[in-house]
């Protein structure tokens, strides 16, 4: 693989250090396929670093697909609206939450946009949280200096012309998944304990009865329609369980989602990958 390509967001559970892992197994399962499909496209790390002739990246979050949209259609002048929030003056806890009521009370597409991008980079952890209002209501970063991701963005943009970006439920994308496809599923993992659940990500949030839905709908579209799945998730029992139909394997990682780096243990990840050869 060449230079690896970051994405533009900070994002907990991001894959861009297991895209080489997750490439190779796409190559080795999908052969000649010309589409990448994903259901859940987070912050794009393997979009970025594969190379297929046509990407359908769909997400739940309808900010996070308005961004990409947003940063498609017109790159230059979003990158230089967005530079003009990653100044001194508003990295500052007032700045912060005056940003983020005007982003929670914004019906405007474009604004909320640039809003989401400079709440991503300012925010707690690059977490990215709604409550069952469906407000946004990660708390502010304390950074001493927020990035500003130009050279991401500009990246972004330009691959995202190979994509259509959607913003439906994960079965909805399974039901129009295009020939000479292979699809990753990169699902809001299942907790590694009852304190650790995290599924407050869009409104609604991810049960363990979704997990074993997408895990179903994965089996039919490998073994019914000839379309290879990849399905990464936190390595447990119950995960095996529900991926009993797929070729299993684990890889170590590094925990991300902690804020204390001596905090951030090894864990393992399994790949569920399900597929005829």
């Amino acid at each position: 693989m060449q230079q690896k390509t970051r994405a533009f967001l900070k994002w907990a559970g991001g894959k861009y250090s297991l895209v080489e892992s997750i490439a190779q197994r796409l190559s080795l399962a999908s052969r000649d396929a010309d589409t990448l499909v994903e259901p859940f496209v987070g912050a794009g790390s393997v979009f970025l670093n594969t190379d297929f002739k046509h990407y359908i990246l769909n997400d739940i979050n309808a900010d996070l697909i308005n961004l990409y949209n947003e940063l498609k259609q017109q790159p230059d002048e979003f990158v230089s609206d967005a530079r003009k929030l990653f100044v001194d003056f508003n990295n500052h806890t007032d700045a912060y939450y005056e940003y983020r009521k005007q982003f929670n009370s914004s019906v405007d597409i474009y604004e909320r946009a640039i809003l989401f991008l400079y709440m991503n980079r300012h925010g707690y952890n690059g977490l990215c949280r709604y409550n069952l209002k469906g407000i946004f209501n990660v708390p502010f970063g304390k950074y001493k200096k927020p990035y500003f991701p130009e050279k991401e963005l500009y990246s972004f943009a330009e691959k995202a012309q190979t994509a259509t970006f959607t913003c439906h439920g994960y079965a909805q994308v399974f039901k129009s998944i295009p020939n000479n496809a292979v699809v990753y599923c990169d699902p809001p993992y299942v907790p590694l304990s009852k304190t650790a659940s995290f599924t407050s990500y869009a409104k609604g949030g991810f049960d363990l009865n979704d997990q074993a839905t997408l895990a179903n709908l994965a089996e039919t579209t490998a073994f019914e329609r000839s379309t290879p799945v990849l399905i990464s998730n936190h390595d447990t029992v119950w995960t095996r369980k529900i991926y009993s139909q797929a070729k299993l394997d684990a890889i170590q990682v590094k925990r991300t989602i902690s804020p204390k780096g001596t905090g951030r243990t090894k864990v393992n990840e399994l790949m569920a990958l399900y597929c005829n050869i």
